[in-house]
């Protein structure tokens, strides 16, 4: 009995991987993925051996509708594949495994010597959730590949173990902006001063992105102590900090804030203004309600919406 016959229903597809016409055996490998027949996957395998780099990226991408070690274990090998469409398929393939025991055959992988190697399996790594990973993830804080770190910050995100965040505070200061965006987002599971303070750093930021963030986090966590710098950021250059910190202002219930906030009812930004009333409901500060009542008929529905129900929120304050 040959290797075809062995597996029965899909073996009529499986003898057209031998085809020397690169395009048919393209399409076989379609075809085999289309089964959702875990027996197609040694045959996925070897096509990943194929002389042609359309077969070859063909079958990483179809790799990826499956799960398991047996195909973590040839995905993982295509990642060095000489062409780099080849390797990215594979990448993004082992990024969808949700198996956590396919861990067990990236984790080895941590220290190659390829960074895009690194960079794919702590990628990977990320939606598996394997408190293992949690180690070399925190190592790799100080890979010399700034797309590693990034990938690395990703794993202890997920992990939210307490026991990695002096490492994502570390992350924080990174002299690159990816490593400190994800940094700052990750710290978002952590209620400890040194997350805060991280944190509240990284409002003031070089980089809007990692601002924009920060701001996010702040609100997210109720650090109070980034109140101050948020007001500052009311008139950041980036719209997306602006809007941002008006909504984190809005759940940390600044009154400090409220008249900043007042102010940008006259933007010319309608999404600016959405916030800002929904913002000044949240504070429900009585020195608002005359400016609210000057854009209650605000040329934007969502903007009108907020502002009233802005006024009937401190109405209501006033009236207990």
């Amino acid at each position: 009995m040959t290797a075809f016959e062995e597996f029965g229903e899909v073996a009529a597809i499986a003898r057209r991987l031998d085809e020397p016409d690169a395009g048919a055996r393209r399409v076989a490998v379609l075809e085999l993925a289309e089964t959702a027949d875990p027996d197609v996957i040694p045959f996925l395998a070897t096509a990943l051996a194929d002389p042609s780099n359309e077969v070859r990226h063909q079958a990483a991408r179809a790799l990826g509708e499956f799960d398991g070690q047996e195909a973590a274990v040839a995905l993982a090998g295509a990642l060095v594949d000489p062409d780099p469409g080849v390797a990215v398929a594979a990448a993004d393939s082992l990024a969808e495994f949700k198996d956590p025991t396919v861990a067990d055959r990236l984790l080895p992988l941590v220290s190659h010597s390829n960074p895009f190697v690194r960079r794919s399996v702590f990628r990977a790594l990320k939606a598996l959730r394997r408190p293992e990973a949690a180690q070399a993830a925190i190592d790799a804080i100080g890979d010399r590949d700034p797309g590693v770190r990034t990938q690395a910050v990703g794993v202890l995100g997920y992990l939210k173990l307490q026991s990695a965040v002096p490492a994502l505070v570390a992350a924080a200061q990174d002299s690159d902006v990816d490593v400190r965006k994800a940094a700052v987002g990750a710290l978002g599971f952590s209620a400890t001063l040194a997350a805060q303070d991280a944190i509240v750093m990284r409002l003031l930021d070089a980089d809007w992105r990692v601002r924009e963030v920060a701001v996010e986090t702040a609100g997210k966590l109720g650090i109070v102590a980034g109140i101050p710098a948020l007001v500052g950021l009311l008139d950041d250059e980036y719209w997306q900090v602006q809007v941002k910190a008006t909504r984190s202002l809005g759940k940390l219930r600044a009154i400090d804030a409220a008249l900043p906030i007042a102010r940008t009812l006259a933007d010319g930004s309608a999404n600016l203004r959405k916030e800002a009333a929904a913002a000044l409901g949240e504070i429900a500060d009585a020195t608002t309600l005359r400016t609210l009542k000057r854009y209650a008929d605000d040329p934007d529905p969502d903007v009108r919406k907020n502002v009233r129900w802005a006024i009937g929120q401190i109405e209501a304050r006033r009236q207990r």
